[in-house]
């Protein structure tokens, strides 16, 4: 009994067509889902139940290092600036910092307060 050889590939190629088409579909709402179009921003009452160091971990841990040593950032650990001027720093940013990592002015003072004593 003779079998057509190309009836082979045809099954590989239609099996193949068929699995792209349902991955193709299924990257469509994955996508979005990656992207992170679907998550919700911390709120404002979030942050003001984080502890300033929790809050450093968060959003300030990349740019200063993980023992406050710095990096990108400057050296926060043994820095001899007033808690006004950190605040303001935080506040406002500058000097390849952004502004608002704080938002909440409450925690903004205590951040402040806890980078000033950071040995």
């Amino acid at each position: 009994m003779k079998r057509n050889p190309l009836i082979p590939f045809a099954l590989i190629a239609l099996f193949g067509i068929g699995l792209m088409l349902f991955f193709s579909v299924k990257g469509i709402g994955d996508g979005k889902e990656m992207a992170g179009g679907e998550k919700e921003k911390p709120k404002q009452e979030d942050i003001a139940k984080l502890s300033p160091e929790e809050i450093y971990k968060g959003k300030c841990i990349s740019c200063h290092g993980e023992n406050y040593e710095g990096g990108v950032g400057p050296k926060l650990a043994g820095n001899d600036l007033d808690v006004n001027a950190i605040k303001e720093r935080i506040k406002n940013g500058g000097g390849g910092m952004p502004a608002n990592l704080v938002p909440d002015e409450k925690k903004l003072d205590e951040m402040a307060k806890w980078v000033s004593e950071l040995k």
